[in-house]
């Protein structure tokens, strides 16, 4: 007669019982140890998130009208980021202009750029 093996959790190391193929005493040390296992992905989709949705207030607020040209300096002055950004559009003069979802802008001459707001959403 084989003996059972003691499985334990792998979280807090307490033993587990019930089903076969149970890993967790409880669900709270389910959670928890999906979480630490998720932390740094997790944490790097929250940084970007935050920077984009941060990028767009800065355009969003800078652009009330849907057209303007503001200074390099105004956008990073703000805390602007030009790293992040949800897509690109390339025209067919090849100007391309990013966009933090619906609010856009497009580097200019000098230290300018222009904001837009894409109407086709």
């Amino acid at each position: 007669m084989a003996s059972k093996a003691i499985k334990t959790c792998l979280e807090c190391g307490d033993r587990v019982t019930g089903r076969v193929d149970k890993k967790f005493c409880s669900d709270t040390c389910r959670i928890s140890y999906n979480n630490r296992m998720n932390a740094p992905a997790t944490r790097y989709v929250r940084n970007v998130t935050h920077a984009l949705m941060r990028n767009r207030r800065i355009l969003q607020a800078l652009n009330p009208t849907g057209k303007i040209r503001v200074s390099g300096d105004q956008l990073a002055g703000a805390g602007f980021d030009f790293r992040y950004f949800t897509s690109q559009y390339t025209t067919r003069d090849g100007a391309v202009y990013h966009y933090c979802f619906e609010q856009g802008y497009l580097k200019m001459d000098k230290n300018y750029y222009l904001l837009v707001i894409k109407k086709d959403i």
